[in-house]
Formats: C-alpha cells, sequence, structure tokens
C-alpha cells in the first residue's frame, strides 16, 4: 500500500533515515524539521499519514497534533524520546494514533507506518456505498460506515484509535477482551504494539461516552482479565446490532 506521508522531524539525520526506509516501501514522503513547516504541509496537501517527532522548534509535536486533529482523521505517528506513562497518555489524547519511543528500529518504523496505513484503508473502504452494521448498546450508538460514535443522540469526536477500540468491543456487548486480543484486531501485528497504548484510549473513550468517568457503567474492567462492553439494552430494544 503506497501512500503520501509527511515526515516531521528536526533531526535531518534521523529524518533522512526514516525517510529512505519509508522511500524503500514505495511511499512518497515530503520531510519538515520544524512544526510550523508541518502545519503549512499538511494544509497545502494533506498526507495519508504523518510521522511526527515530539520535540520540534517553532512549534512542538504536541501542538501540530492537536491543530491536525481539530482538522483531520489522518493517522499519526508520534516519535518521542520520553517514555513515562503520563507523556504517552497525553500524546493519545490528543489524537496520535501511534507512538514510539527513541532509539528505534527504522524497520519497526516501516511496520507501524504499514499497519496504520492497512487499518486507515479499511476504514476508507467502508465508505464506498456498502451497508455495513451499527452497534447500538444502550444509548451509545459506533457506525463503522460514517465513523461515527453518538451518545445520548450527540456526536462524540473519537481519533482512530479510540474510535476502532469501541468498534471492537461494542461489537460484542457482554464479551470480555483481553489487551491482547484488541491489539490484534487493531494492528494485526501484535509485537510492534504495546497493551498500554489500549489502556490509553480506554481512559480518554471513559471521558467522552461515560456520565461518570470515574465510575463506568458502560466501558467496563474486568480486573486481571481486559475490557468489555456492558450488555444493556437500548431504548428502542434493538440490541446490540442493528442495520444502518
Amino acid at each position: 500500500m503506497c501512500a503520501y506521508v509527511v515526515l516531521a522531524d528536526d533531526d535531518p539525520k534521523q529524518a533522512e533515515l526514516i525517510r529512505r526506509y519509508l522511500e524503500r516501501e514505495g511511499h512518497t514522503v515530503s520531510v519538515v524539521h520544524d512544526g510550523r513547516a508541518a502545519l503549512d504541509e499538511l494544509r497545502r496537501r494533506m498526507p495519508d499519514l504523518v510521522v511526527l517527532d515530539w520535540m520540534m522548534p517553532r512549534v512542538d509535536g504536541l501542538d501540530v497534533c492537536r491543530v491536525l486533529r481539530a482538522e483531520s482523521e489522518v493517522p499519526v505517528l508520534m516519535l518521542t524520546a520520553r517514555a513515562e506513562e503520563d507523556d504517552l497518555l497525553l500524546a493519545l489524547d490528543l489524537g496520535a494514533d501511534d507512538y514510539m519511543t527513541k532509539p528505534f528500529s527504522p524497520r519497526e518504523l516501516v511496520a507501524r507506518v504499514r499497519t496504520l496505513l492497512r487499518r486507515a484503508g479499511r476504514g476508507a473502504a467502508s465508505s464506498t456505498g456498502q451497508d455495513e452494521p451499527v452497534f447500538v448498546v444502550g444509548s451509545l450508538v459506533v457506525d463503522p460506515g460514517r465513523f461515527e460514535v453518538r451518545v445520548d443522540g450527540r456526536l462524540t469526536e473519537c481519533t482512530p484509535g479510540e474510535f476502532r477500540v469501541l468498534e471492537v468491543l461494542a461489537a460484542a456487548p457482554g464479551r470480555v477482551f483481553t489487551r491482547k486480543q484488541i491489539l490484534e484486531r487493531l494492528h494485526g501485528i501484535d509485537r510492534y504494539v504495546t497493551t498500554r497504548t489500549v489502556d490509553g484510549h480506554v481512559m480518554n473513550l471513559r471521558r467522552k461516552i461515560e456520565r461518570d468517568p470515574a465510575r463506568p457503567a458502560l466501558l467496563l474492567t474486568v480486573y486481571g482479565v481486559g475490557y468489555k462492553i456492558a450488555e444493556i439494552r437500548s431504548p428502542a430494544d434493538e440490541g446490540g446490532l442493528r442495520a444502518p
């Protein structure tokens, strides 16, 4: 799957190395070295994927990600030297779909780019007019065809990563998924990702879909196992699945 990728990294040597690996994979790569230039390039031509360094001059990667998320759902792979859990959760909260801590293997980066593009391609393919199931659990509606989440009838914005987690769980209310099972459905190459990514998406989703995120009633933790969506009948008794 060849794609147009914007690579924003203020380290010329690292950027050149990544560019070569991505182009060897068949991608077209535009390289910029600061956050302002990244925003200018993204607005000039929206890419299929963004590889975004956290620490950059003028505008840092987090601010670029924040602005980008307000305008697009393009997949974002964040590069960072920060390895603390709070930093990971912040990046995911702002809309990054995946992250890599430095130093990293360029081959692993290429594999993660491949995975993110495959996921994004699946989402694009779903809008070709073919009917897809819409998952309804109580007041929660997850519509993969429109890439929409509604709670009590209100549209709720989710990042692509958050949406995929919710889609997996809402498709089978009451079923418990381990973190590994969720990752397998999200990425397909579980050795390249971490279960902390799932935990971050779940934390952010609870802020968006729960009335009281501190006491979740819909997106539940099954301690020692994983996560599930509670079995709740919709107001119209439609169950967990209906036609669009």
